[in-house]
């Protein structure tokens, strides 16, 4: 059976097709269906007062690229031509997190076939828009996110509009069944003659299309581990991902789903900083100690005595691997564990190696947390740091138990690093390093311990 290959951070579900024409529909066109396969809405640019005969045609595209979905597009067209509905010069409005490759390359081309426009936004209805009208009428908002293969949908259009207000993020082409920890999967011959061959089917239909390869290859640029790169506005020309100006008329108008819905999110709790008063290093320098530390998943490491959940992993900035580094979980106090971040940096391509990093973050969940940095410095071409810090044993368990992965944010200089990393092999090891934990541990066998992860600073 062949594997779903998908570019990172797409969903997929039951299908959900929509092509509403009635003037009675209620579901709004801007509505969050970002989460189920894409529909497709037809909207009359409105009020009509304003725009009057000039008024635009939309066909609002949201929610995930399935394999059904340019059955679903072409579908949708045949449907508006038999009910009289003119798509000469529409926009198909883009708001999708992307999905299926070969989905989105036959989308795309059904758009071209069409001769529709396309464009990185969400359709809004008008509240007050009068009763019996035969297309509901709609306006524009440039608040939208075209992630993934969104982006090469895009392409399909023969005008191709982003405001500047919306944003289109790319990275790499993944085997869909193991994005959430690539570095823990494994690959086939024929994972790999897959993913070649439909990365050859995007380089085709790109050119086809009239854009530049630049773009494929930014995103290939980007690991899945990563954040999706946000393409610049020199970036979106360049590439001509981007035909038109970013100009959009009355987009201001229309208020942000995403703002509001930021506003109204509350953060749970921080986790607390490590203790000041514990010592974290071995003199001056941190004493050289290396670990048998995995990257393909989390595992027990007993040295002397104590017990520790670690894992390695590559630390890449856009691909460009700079170094590598250490999670490693271990007995704390109380109801808390301490989490230690380990990194080893040289300069990249491009890259220069800073002279300390200047903070560590890690998320899980909704949980954030500052580390605090016990050393950070040079040392034979290579910056070696440790930070520390509590992390509440419910936080732990939920990442062990649900939730998927751990990010950890850098910051240096100008430069950020930010990287995900799964959950494999927690929930099998967690609970024998809890019980381990929950034993009494005496003020010598405590402070053995710390010195003792101090001491990976300066591991290989």
């Amino acid at each position: 059976m062949r594997s779903s290959l998908k570019l990172i951070g797409t969903t997929s579900g039951a299908l959900v097709v929509a092509a509403l024409f009635a003037a009675g529909v209620t579901t709004p066109a801007g509505a969050d269906n970002r989460a189920l396969p894409m529909r497709f809405e037809l909207r009359m640019e409105g009020p009509a007062a304003q725009c009057g005969a000039a008024c635009g045609t939309y066909v609002s595209a949201t929610g995930a690229i399935t394999a059904d979905t340019p059955r679903d597009f072409k579908s949708f067209i045949e449907t508006a031509a038999v009910q009289g509905h003119d798509l000469k010069g529409a926009t198909v409005v883009m708001d999708s997190d992307g999905g299926s490759v070969l989905g989105a390359i036959a989308l795309g081309r059904e758009i071209r076939t069409a001769k529709l426009s396309t464009m990185v936004g969400r359709v809004v209805d008008l509240a007050d828009e009068p009763r019996g009208s035969k297309v509901p009428r709609a306006k524009l908002s440039p608040y939208a996110d075209c992630e993934s293969m969104c982006a090469f949908v895009m392409l399909g259009g023969i005008k191709r509009t982003v405001p500047a207000e919306a944003r289109v993020m790319v990275h790499q082409i993944w085997l869909g069944d193991r994005r959430e920890d690539p570095t823990a999967a494994s690959y086939s011959a024929e994972d790999l003659v897959l993913v070649q061959r439909d990365i050859g089917r995007l380089a085709r239909f790109t050119e086809d299309m009239g854009a530049s390869m630049d773009l494929l290859d930014l995103s290939l640029r980007i690991p899945p581990w990563e954040p999706l790169h946000v393409m610049s506005r020199e970036e979106l020309t360049q590439t001509r991902l981007a035909t038109e100006g970013p100009a959009m008329p009355e987009m201001a108008a229309v208020a942000s789903n995403s703002a509001n819905t930021a506003a109204a999110t509350t953060a749970a709790p921080p986790l607390a900083p490590a203790r000041p008063d514990r010592p974290m290093t071995n003199g001056s320098k941190p004493a050289v100690k290396s670990l048998p530390i995995s990257e393909r998943s989390w595992g027990l490491v007993n040295r002397d005595g104590g017990m520790m959940l670690a894992r390695r992993h590559p630390l890449t900035v856009e691909g460009d691997q700079i170094g590598s580094f250490d999670l490693i979980l271990s007995c704390g106090v109380g109801d808390k564990f301490e989490m230690s971040y380990v990194e080893r940096r040289y300069a990249g391509d491009g890259l220069a190696l800073p002279a300390q990093l200047e903070g560590v973050t890690l998320r899980i969940g909704k949980t954030r947390a500052a580390l605090k940095i016990v050393a950070s410095g040079r040392q034979d071409q290579m910056l070696r740091t440790l930070a520390v810090g509590q992390v509440s044993a419910d936080v732990v368990r939920k990442f062990s138990a649900g939730f998927r992965s751990v990010v950890v944010e850098t910051n240096s200089d100008d430069a950020v690093t930010v990287i995900r990393i799964g959950n494999t092999g927690a929930p099998q090891h967690f609970p024998q390093l809890a019980a381990a934990c929950s034993k009494p541990i005496g003020e010598h066998a405590e402070a053995a311990m710390v010195q003792r992860t101090g001491g990976m600073a300066a591991g290989q």
